[in-house]
């Protein structure tokens, strides 16, 4: 069973940037890949970026400006720069052993 807490939402002005990260505990060893999805008010939820053993996938709505990146079996993080207004969701992070594990998310809003 893993855990995940996230942490790092908040608001920003559009233009700026924040950064996520999320910790995993228990069946560390276990974990493939991690991840974040997001979903925002009255849309589906949608993947935003993953990265296993090095290799990193994005959204294209969220190439160039997001940077994901895993410091070890247990942190992974997910910088965001120059948000839009259209990054406004609740951000989730993911872990894959055989299964799926979700955090409980944390609110990004981008607003002036």
């Amino acid at each position: 069973q893993v855990h995940l807490v996230e942490s790092g939402g908040g608001s920003v002005q559009p233009g700026g940037s924040l950064r996520l990260s999320c910790v995993a505990s228990g069946g560390i060893s276990e974990i493939n890949v991690m991840g974040w999805y997001r979903q925002a008010p009255g849309k589906q939820r949608e993947l935003v970026a993953y990265i296993a053993r090095g290799f990193t996938h994005y959204a294209d709505s969220v190439k160039g400006r997001f940077t994901i990146s895993r410091d070890n079996a247990e942190t992974v993080h997910l910088q965001m720069n120059s948000l839009k207004p259209e990054d406004t969701a609740v951000y989730y992070c993911t872990a894959q052993t055989w299964t799926t594990y979700w955090g409980q998310g944390t609110q990004v809003t981008v607003s002036s």
